[in-house]
């Protein structure tokens, strides 16, 4: 049955699994060598996975355990890789027509072959990189060029930098592996201002901590009357004009008597 390891090849980029029977000793933090599209790379083994889970499926095998010359050329190749990148974005700033596309990153393949520069355009059409390709190219003749287009959350992840919410380090940088949707319905449910400013990240898209407490919210409001509702209090009948799931207080106009909290408890529902 197949040894299946998780290997990422950035901090807090996505796990892909491969097969480590030929390394049958592999731990986790070490660093292999294994190939993906890209030509062979350098990851580092995360998570082991019960091959009973998947057993079956055509895994790719780990080409060998990284050596101290893999690890030293990683880092050569990370700082060539900062080179390439300014001077893509010089090319870029010459050419008027690519104002609005933002190269993010330079990543190189294990031995150089491979080079893929990063970015992020939004508009609906591809921008026309033609002329910047050949300019790359011409500077960098020795390894196989590709240019291939991210989302503005991927960017961001790419980036680094504060959160909207004021953290040092965003969460996709720090802890996310992959995205997941996130609607505005979750913002309603926790009952966050509808402002950009209030529920948009960095990245211009719906913050991710909506995803990650979204079910803590809706957990803590399972036993709370939906705000408009109708409910009888120790004070008198009157309706819910605001729920705070996290206090757990609900707030009831009762008219004349004007505006009261109340527990879970002193709160019941009029059925119609």
């Amino acid at each position: 049955m197949a040894h299946i390891v998780g290997i990422r090849f950035h901090g807090g980029g996505k796990t892909y699994h491969f097969d480590a029977t030929s390394v049958p000793e592999i731990k986790k933090g070490e660093y292999v060598i294994v190939e993906t599209s890209r030509g062979q790379q350098l990851g580092q083994v995360v998570s082991f996975l019960d091959p009973k889970a998947k057993n079956g499926r055509n895994w790719k095998p780990i080409l060998r355990s990284a050596t101290s010359r893999d690890l030293v050329m990683r880092q050569v190749w990370e700082k060539k890789e900062q080179k390439v990148l300014e001077e893509c974005r010089k090319f870029a700033g010459e050419d008027k027509n690519l104002d609005e596309v933002k190269f993010v990153s330079a990543e190189f393949s294990l031995e150089g072959e491979n080079l893929v520069f990063l970015y992020c355009y939004e508009g609906n059409d591809d921008p026309n990189l033609g002329n910047l390709l050949k300019k790359l190219k011409k500077k960098n003749s020795e390894a196989k060029l590709e240019l291939r287009r991210i989302g503005p959350r991927d960017s961001a992840k790419i980036i680094g930098g504060m959160g909207a919410c004021g953290r040092e380090v965003r969460c996709c940088t720090e802890f996310m592996t992959e995205f997941i949707p996130i609607s505005i319905k979750m913002a309603k449910e926790q009952g966050i201002s509808l402002a950009p400013s209030e529920i948009t990240g960095m990245c211009g898209r719906l913050r991710c901590c909506l995803m990650h407490e979204n079910e803590q919210y809706k957990e803590a409001k399972k036993n709370l009357p939906r705000q408009g509702k109708r409910v009888k209090t120790p004070k008198g009948e009157g309706k819910v004009i605001r729920v705070n799931a996290l206090s757990q207080r609900i707030s009831v106009n009762l008219g004349e008597d004007g505006i009261h909290d109340f527990d879970p408890d002193e709160v019941e529902r009029i059925q119609k």
